[in-house]
């Protein structure tokens, strides 16, 4: 989290060396907000150079990059800058961070906010100018998992939010698509920005999902969730194309007696080294069959023990350890399938959902049944019936 502010360009450059040589070709990368934006009618200068300094190193290595706005939120923590804080939203799971200290404010809500609305689009302007027209600039994210850190009040404010910070990106790059993070919780509950709203600004759809965080789910390492979510994604998107921009496990090593120490409820969301580079592979192949235009491992490494004390990692141990790499830089099981299955070929998506058995406009009606309805009917679909009832 702390990478802006320390930066160190050769530390990137063999970041990124090590990504292409493992068979990956893009990059998501996060704007951590208050450094980028340390008051409301301020973008950091330097923080753009460096990001421009990034998005070179990035072509270099033959890489495409997709940096994240307003994080915002982020392994477990909303990271928020102080001039953002004092309104009356808070989210108990999440601690809010700010100023490197964990604070109990509570956040000024966006999509409602005006003046948080305005710095918003400021930043987003004078990103997407600094990258016009860059070689390595993919996509923009317009936020990871936003709906974490605040829930816009009606479906018109969030229509009016991204079509605000959309166009701001488009007036400083014509050329740039845009796509935000939605995951598996826009989809279980009616957060009022979900692929119907997304798909009416963004260029492209993104789901996140975690088979470890869903309890309708077989298990932690069920691969089928995931092409699911994608085509329940594109169907609510009315067909708009679906990246699939996070999915992934924490790991741990067989014979590492640290899990044994972790707390019961993070320890149980481990899955050992090899065992997740199985399911990395069938994911991999699963998100291929549905159609996606691409697929994002969460994440690139593990974080360094020496950060551990901090927030989030003091408290959520299993986000220490998502990384394809280990914070060693030694490469994980993992790698291997994701080098395998470098070149493969996209397919198109399936073009009927027999299985979808209501309209679009019905579904939030009741999102979480209906998921976790339209998951069995899918598994069945698929000739694969899960190993216990859902």
């Amino acid at each position: 989290m702390g990478w802006w502010a320390d930066f160190d360009r050769s530390e990137v450059a063999a970041d990124f060396a090590r990504i292409a040589a493992g068979g990956l070709d893009s990059v998501r990368l996060f704007l951590t907000w208050e450094d980028f934006q340390p008051t409301r009618h301020e973008v950091d200068q330097e923080m753009l150079d460096r990001l421009v300094t990034v998005a070179d190193l990035a072509a270099r290595a033959g890489l495409a990059i997709v940096p994240t706005l307003f994080t915002g939120h982020m392994s477990g923590v909303n990271w928020v800058p102080g001039w953002a804080l004092g309104g009356s939203v808070r989210d108990d799971r999440f601690r809010v961070v700010s100023g490197g200290n964990v604070s109990g404010a509570g956040l000024r809500n966006w999509y409602a906010d005006e003046e948080i609305t305005r710095a918003q689009a400021l930043l987003a302007g004078e990103a997407a100018a600094a990258l016009a027209g860059h070689e390595a600039l993919l996509a923009w994210d317009l936020g990871n998992e936003n709906s974490n850190c605040v829930v816009p009040p009606s479906r018109s404010s969030a229509r009016r939010w991204l079509q605000r910070i959309s166009t701001a990106i488009r007036a400083a790059d014509q050329t740039a698509l845009v796509m935000v993070g939605l995951h598996m919780e826009d989809l279980e509950e009616d957060r009022r920005l979900g692929p119907s709203e997304a798909t009416e600004v963004c260029d492209l759809l993104s789901m996140h999902g975690y088979p470890i965080y869903a309890t309708w789910a077989d298990g932690p390492t069920d691969e089928h969730l995931l092409p699911f979510l994608a085509q329940i994604t594109r169907w609510l998107g009315k067909g708009r194309e679906v990246m699939f921009s996070e999915f992934g496990l924490p790991t741990y090593r067989a014979g590492d007696e640290s899990r044994e120490r972790a707390p019961e409820q993070s320890a149980s969301l481990l899955v050992e080294e090899e065992a997740a580079a199985a399911y990395m592979q069938r994911a991999l192949a699963a998100l291929r069959g549905a159609g996606c235009a691409g697929a994002m491992v969460w994440c690139y490494t593990d974080y360094d023990p020496a950060i551990w004390a901090k927030p989030p990692l003091d408290v959520a141990i299993h986000e220490r350890s998502f990384g394809l790499w280990r914070a060693d830089g030694s490469p994980k099981p993992a790698v291997a399938a994701v080098q395998a299955f470098t070149g493969t070929t996209r397919l198109n998506p399936p073009e009927h959902l027999a299985w979808i058995d209501i309209d679009p406009d019905k579904f939030y009606a009741d999102p979480r049944l209906h998921l976790r309805r339209l998951y069995r009917r899918y598994r069945q679909s698929e000739g694969v019936l899960p190993a216990r009832g859902h």
